[in-house]
């Protein structure tokens, strides 16, 4: 079926592949599908329900038909369309969703079941007996599922994510977005002009036309040479614009090297981008439809447009004898350029009445085709006239029901496109997408003279709105046609009639969905699986919107459209995350002292990605108790130093950055005075608390937040979406520098001689009083400190940046063993908080309030700030909530577990008696015991009753007393000595 001529293939540059363990060979430039239609195969699918015999259809992505798997072992590449993947030497492709094979499918007897498979028929027949669905039913479902499979591997591929800014984005490289980038390039805006295919272009490259007295397809060629040669100018070939966002933000898949033959290992298969754009046009073209008529489905029906691809631009007929069909003049179009490629025109059927032509074909005005003949293919078509019906021999209908502007990136944003009667078809809505102008194709100018001049006024537009003055550019001679049309959707007739090939939805099924009383599009939609199918309904949806108008009465506006939701194309999960399989995924974050922390024999273990050592061993300590008991005396008796850099950290900065602060947290920030530091709390909006920290006043409107490590990055959203969102009139910045700074802990009542010489300064209780901050400096170095404690002694925590950090850990250990203390790891600091009841995210779980916590004094009643209408809701402070308290255990048992209940002493411990739950629990060498800090009904209430403690996961019941949650020095003296 290849052509002896003509094309924009590379004839000098064979390629061999293989489909279905059979060996091809194909050129350079071809697709698989091209390809495939040159050696004459005809089926290379199956439908998803009925497993009918698929051909393929389209040449683009808009294809419905022709799925097929690519690569073979753990890259494994399902569901690949041959339309649009590209030659290479050594592809290797099979037919799916078929057993034993795409030429003879068992499971084709659904086909013979298709009265019983109709429309809806899942909802009723999976219904009864009810004990069949999880023997019967949902086994054979899953089975059933999905078109193809992946290989069940690890993925091999490299993929990657890219960011991008411009001026403009120009979506499409057809007439239009060539016109449109060139006239913005030229008046110096910085230009990315993104296509999907390979060779930019659009139609041009498929049709017989010229524009400025040369083959339109060089001029194309040469208008993308010249935007190619320009510094301010991206060309972005094989790159499909697959969704638009927010504030100018779109994504663009590339795909990098689906098009190389494996072995490139230096390439990532696809990349995904995130381009903000100031300005957009788009100039994606339009969709050609098909019409429904019985039997339409079969191998040899294609759309029009497509025959034309094929012809010109890979060299190919689709057929020996083609019937062209439709009601528009592409038909017309279609059936010359068989005519000039030498093909057979075995007829041409306008159903305008009104139709004619000058072509010597059998030509059929006002007819239209009845009925495809052939059980596996094209074999004959019938054609219904004005004066009865005609048997054609064809193998091939070329068919076209109009165009669709591919409006589906407009309506990303909850727009809705507006049905323009004149064309049949939905065109954008003005200003659906802020800052976003339709041009060619896409806003339903059909004429290639058209698409220039729209795509140059969209760019001297979107140039305005820049602030850029630019002329309208000479526009080169083109074709200016009109487009003449006459809808129609569906042939009337028996038999079925199909309007979604892939899944196998006919015009029987949407008038099914209508009589059942499914008349809204969306519940249309889902009852009969209309454009859920891998191309979205790009062929079929207006199509079956027009059925459900007609046979309920409505016309096309009056029915609307479904929702158009991104990607436009499907998108590789792999691409989406790139990055992210293995640690990419789950990153290993280490602190500056992690080598110092290893050479010193200390485990590490994972707290919020970081890794932290748990504690020292030293020689004569079996267990990790007695490490952990030794670090904890040594804090409570001499020093200790502990790595806190994990700790999230967000420098704030701006005129209202402390009326931010006064804002997000549920105490006063307003007035605290440079070089101190205060303890805060926040609230997420439904009034849980979402985290608590201290922030520092490190000079004017310059702040620096704490988090703990847990809710680091939760609370860096938050902020960000209170300044974006909340208060965007504010003047206030937020940066993370968690990882910028690197930050110890030295706590003990030696903390200030094991500082007094290293600093420079004097941090005397005068001089430097609890919660002070400042800057000090370490020999030479610039570095930060601040007077805050975790452990309830005598603290400090210095701040260094992060590339000088593992030095000063090594040079605070030294001094702190010197001074009778040393390092010491999470264990111990968690034991030295519960000694203080201090909270962690042990209880700042999501669920807790600050009522429950103890701390609703900390919501100032004289100022609004996030979650405080919702705090002060009834339920959220009643008398009964479980609230904050410690255990101790009074009886035989003497071990505390988290995550335990708590019962009254007589209760029986089930569920419906449970009066709490242990957060968190350790042994406190400091008091010689277990402790543990709870949520008790009424807790504070109930200091020294008892309560019965049951893990049954464990099997411990323990008798405990509740207690305050302070066990050691009450008074806070120790800290601010």
């Amino acid at each position: 079926m290849r052509l002896s001529h003509a094309g924009l293939v590379e004839r000098s540059r064979p390629i061999r592949f293989r489909f279905d363990g059979r060996d091809y060979t194909g050129f350079q430039g071809d697709t698989l599908a091209s390809a495939l239609m040159a050696h004459g195969v005809r089926t290379v699918a199956r439908s998803f329900k009925y497993h009918r015999p698929r051909g393929i259809f389209s040449a683009g992505s808009e294809e419905p038909n022709a799925l097929v798997t690519i690569g073979a072992g753990a890259g494994r590449e399902p569901n690949v369309r041959a339309t649009t993947q590209e030659l290479f030497a050594g592809l290797e492709a099979r037919a799916q969703n078929c057993w034993p094979s795409v030429d003879w499918d068992l499971l084709q007897v659904n086909d013979l079941l298709a009265d019983f498979l109709g429309a809806g028929f899942y909802y009723k027949t999976f219904m009864w007996p009810k004990k069949a669905w999880e023997a019967v039913y949902e086994p054979l479902i899953r089975r059933a599922a999905g078109i193809g499979a992946l290989s069940g591997a690890p993925d091999p591929d490299l993929n990657e994510k890219a960011f991008a800014h411009c001026d403009l984005l120009v979506i499409g490289a057809g007439p239009a977005g060539l016109m449109a980038a060139q006239t913005a390039a030229r008046a110096g805006a910085d230009v990315i002009l993104c296509d999907e295919d390979a060779m930019p272009g659009g139609r041009l490259n498929a049709e017989v036309e010229q524009i400025g007295g040369q083959a339109a397809h060089d001029w194309a060629a040469q208008t993308v040479a010249q935007l190619r040669e320009m510094a301010n100018v991206r060309v972005m070939t094989r790159t499909t614009v697959t969704g638009i966002y927010d504030q100018g933000t779109f994504g663009a898949l590339e795909r990098v090297s689906r098009h190389v033959a494996p072995g490139r290992d230096d390439l990532p298969l696809d990349c995904f981008w995130r381009i903000a754009a100031r300005q957009v046009i788009l100039a994606a073209g339009s969709i050609e439809r098909p019409v429904a008529f019985r039997n339409n489905d079969r191998p040899g029906v294609m759309l029009a447009g497509a025959v034309r691809t094929y012809l010109n631009r890979y060299a190919v007929s689709p057929g020996r004898a083609v019937t062209v069909f439709g009601n528009n003049d592409n038909v017309h179009r279609t059936a010359r350029d068989l005519l000039a490629a030498g093909v057979h025109v075995a007829a041409l059927v306008d159903a305008r009445p009104g139709a004619t032509t000058d072509l010597p074909v059998p030509f059929y005005a006002g007819a239209m085709v009845e009925q495809v003949l052939g059980q596996n293919g094209v074999e004959a078509v019938v054609i219904r006239t004005a004066t009865g019906r005609q048997k054609i021999q064809s193998d091939c209908v070329a068919v076209s029901g109009g165009w669709n502007p591919s409006v589906h990136l407009t309506c990303h944003l909850n727009g809705r496109p507006e049905w323009d009667s004149a064309l049949a078809a939905f065109v954008p809505a003005p200003g659906a997408v802020p800052n976003l102008i339709p041009a060619g194709a896409a806003s339903g100018v059909f004429s290639t003279d058209g698409c220039l001049r729209s795509g140059a006024s969209a760019a001297v537009k979107a140039l305005a709105a820049l602030g850029r003055a630019a002329d309208a550019p000479d526009i080169p001679l083109a074709e200016a046609g009109s487009y003449d049309i006459v809808p129609l959707w569906q042939v009337p007739g028996p038999g079925r009639a199909w309007l979604d090939l892939h899944n196998d939805v006919t015009v029987k099924d949407v008038r099914t969905a209508a009589a059942e009383n499914f008349r809204s599009v969306e519940h249309m939609k889902r009852y009969t699986t209309q454009g859920m199918a891998p191309d979205q309904g790009k062929t079929s949806n207006l199509g079956a919107l027009a059925v459900l108008a007609d046979v309920t009465g409505r016309d096309v506006p009056q029915t609307g459209t479904t929702t158009y939701r991104p990607p436009f194309v499907p998108v590789p999960i792999a691409a989406l995350g790139a990055g992210g399989r293995g640690q990419g995924f789950a990153p290993r974050r280490r602190t500056s002292s992690h080598d110092v922390s290893l050479s010193m024999n200390a485990p590490m273990i994972e707290t919020g990605l970081w890794y932290r050592p748990s504690h020292f061993p030293r020689r004569g300590e079996a267990t990790w108790r007695q490490s952990c008991d030794r670090e904890v005396a040594m804090v409570r008796n001499a020093v200790g130093v502990c790595d806190v850099s994990t700790l999230g950290k967000i420098d704030i900065q701006g005129a209202d950055a402390a009326k931010f602060l006064e804002f997000v947290y549920t105490n006063t920030f307003s007035t605290l005075k440079e070089g101190r530091v205060r303890y805060g709390l926040m609230l997420r909006e439904d009034g849980h608390v979402m985290d608590d920290g201290t922030t520092a006043c490190l000079g004017p409107q310059h702040y620096l937040m704490t988090t703990t490590t847990a809710a680091a990055g939760l609370v860096m959203q938050h902020l960000e979406f209170a300044a974006q969102v909340l208060r965007p009139d504010w003047d206030v910045r937020l940066i993370s520098v968690t990882e910028q700074w690197a930050q110890f802990a030295i706590a003990g009542p030696q903390a200030r001689a094991l500082l007094a010489d290293l600093v420079g300064q004097d941090v005397s209780n005068a001089a430097f009083p609890f919660m002070s901050c400042g800057p000090v400096t370490l020999a030479g170095v610039t570095a930060r400190l601040f007077r805050i404690s975790f452990s309830g002694e005598l603290g400090y925590e210095l701040a260094v940046p992060a590339r000088y950090g593992e030095s000063l850990y090594r040079l605070l250990v030294a001094r702190a063993e010197a001074l009778g203390g040393g390092a010491y790891g999470l264990e111990a600091l968690n034991i030295l908080r519960l000694e203080k009841g201090f909270l962690t995210h042990a209880e700042l779980d999501g669920r807790t309030t600050a009522f429950d916590l103890g701390l609703e004094r900390m919501m100032s009643p004289s100022k609004e700030f996030i979650g405080k209408a919702a705090a002060t809701r009834p339920g959220l402070v009643a008398d009964d909530r479980a609230r904050l308290v410690a255990l101790k255990p009074v009886g035989p048992v003497r071990q505390l577990t988290a995550g335990a209940f708590l019962f009254e002493e007589d209760a029986e411990p089930i569920r419906q008696n449970a009066q709490g739950h242990v957060s968190s629990v350790g042994f406190s060498p400091t008091v010689g015991h277990f402790i543990g800090l709870a949520f008790l009904k009424n807790g504070p209430d109930r200091f020294g009753d008892r309560v019965i403690m049951v893990d049954h996961l464990r099997g411990i019941t323990a008798l405990c007393e509740v207690c305050d949650p302070v066990f050691h020095d009450p008074e806070g003296g120790r800290s601010r000595g």
